[in-house]
């Protein structure tokens, strides 16, 4: 009898691991926090001195930081449309931002055809949460509800005032399709973060993914007076605030992780941070690389970014490998239970294998970069980078193990390198489309390519 009662408690134990393995108690939560426009040197773990970013740094102790860490795209919409679909946005023709001064209709944005992460975790059981920017459609049929998003509570466009003020359809906050009230909001980044505490707050039998796109420290600079205390030590103005709007990212990132620790759920819990591209090119610090939000040089597509998971990853790591904002997906999705190899349309790798030393090769010997169609390009293979670039109306060549920063451009002698790289090039882009709509940015590069010079040529002026 005894032997029986054991052997039907074994059973129901069995049948119960099963149970709970099925709806996703051993999955892990997965939140990816994106900043606005932040730039490489706009973090302590990445040698900033003056903004003060304690609660980023400590979780990226925590885990890996990617020294070579880039970005699909050197700005807003098509670089989200890369990291949430696990694709160079090239192959649907996102090239660009949505159209600024016109109503875009619902083919204008990441197409409902493209499949989101937020939509492959939904299939491994996941509730799913959108909070924060959202710019990968302007048309309601592209908002987060359509696009595999359980739960929304953010703003369509790409840019909006902090203090939640609406000035159109795309410039409003929205809670699940609902206009949130103005006098409910305070400031976006903390408004933002209280909506996220909630959510994961919330007693739930499903892991949960959370993607916290905050539009800081993207413009108007604008931030409260809490903020500003903490950067009155900057006698910049203008770099003061900015510095403010970062360290209200960090300060609210620091509340989500004591959010987790409070609800035990740390340590099965994955957070990615990163910026969706390079620094603005006022207030920002790319510093030590070149160029800026828009360019196609280290500055405009390498971004602040780390990864941790307690549960599977080595704290105080330093990954110098190249990875992609596109890996995330992949990552994701096998960290899930999932196997990322049958979404054959993904462009990135899983990087788990990578990171716990399971693989001792590079994720990537190869990575592409396309603006405004073939108006700008970039290849990174190996050591060498190719850029295309507009605003020098030339092509650039750079060896990145000798010259990190870019500054010597070894084009001239080095015909047969610039072609193979072109060569790449040409048989990644032959599986793109051309862009399904266009931006000002052609026309703001050459703008701003002439008043760099002008403004150069004014300095030698001696009268």
């Amino acid at each position: 009898m005894n032997f029986r009662k054991r052997t039907l408690g074994l059973l129901f134990l069995i049948l119960f691991t099963s149970i709970n393995n099925t709806f996703g108690q051993d999955k892990p939560n997965i939140i990816v926090i994106l900043t606005d426009d932040q730039g490489w040197a706009d973090v302590g773990f990445n040698g900033s001195t003056d903004i003060p970013t304690q609660n980023l740094d400590r979780l990226a102790s925590q885990g890996v930081v990617f020294t070579n860490g880039y970005v699909s795209h050197p700005y807003c919409s098509p670089s989200r449309a890369g990291l949430l679909t696990g694709r160079y946005q090239a192959r649907f023709g996102h090239d660009c931002n949505m159209p600024y001064h016109q109503e875009n209709d619902a083919t204008v944005g990441t197409p409902l055809s493209e499949k989101m992460m937020s939509e492959a975790l939904k299939e491994q059981g996941y509730r799913t949460s959108a909070i924060g920017k959202w710019h990968l459609g302007d048309h309601p049929d592209l908002y987060p509800p359509n696009q595999g998003f359980d739960h929304w509570f953010g703003f369509p466009g790409g840019g909006m005032n902090y203090w939640g003020k609406s000035k159109n359809d795309i410039q409003t906050i929205y809670r699940n399709g609902k206009v949130v009230p103005e006098n409910e909001l305070k400031y976006l980044t903390d408004d933002f973060t209280d909506e996220a505490i909630k959510y994961i707050s919330k007693k739930d039998d499903k892991p949960f993914f959370m993607y916290l796109a905050y539009n800081a420290p993207h413009s108007p600079d604008q931030a409260t007076r809490e903020y500003l205390e903490k950067t009155k030590h900057i006698e910049y103005a203008g770099r003061s605030i900015y510095a403010a709007m970062v360290n209200a990212v960090d300060n609210n990132v620091g509340r989500i992780d004591s959010t987790l620790v409070a609800n035990n759920i740390k340590d099965n819990t994955i957070i990615v941070f990163l910026s969706d591209n390079g620094g603005r090119i006022e207030h920002a610090d790319n510093r030590p690389y070149r160029g800026h939000k828009g360019m196609l040089f280290e500055g405009g597509i390498k971004v602040p970014f780390f990864m941790t998971w307690p549960k599977k990853i080595r704290e105080n790591q330093h990954y110098q490998n190249i990875v992609s904002s596109l890996d995330l997906f992949p990552t994701f999705l096998n960290a899930a239970g999932a196997k990322a190899r049958k979404e054959k349309q993904l462009d990135g790798v899983d990087l788990l294998p990578y990171i716990t030393n399971k693989v001792k090769s590079a994720p990537h010997d190869e990575l592409f970069w396309r603006s405004s169609g073939n108006f700008e390009y970039a290849v990174r293979k190996g050591d060498y980078k190719l850029y295309k670039s507009a605003y020098k109306n030339k092509t650039l060549l750079f060896n990145l193990k000798k010259d990190s920063l870019e500054r010597y451009d070894i084009s001239d002698g080095n015909s047969k390198i610039i072609a193979n790289l072109e060569a790449a090039y040409k048989k990644w882009d032959a599986k793109n489309i051309d862009p399904n709509w266009l931006d000002p940015h052609a026309e703001n590069v050459l703008k701003e390519e002439k008043r760099w010079e002008q403004t150069r040529k004014k300095s030698t002026n001696s009268n």
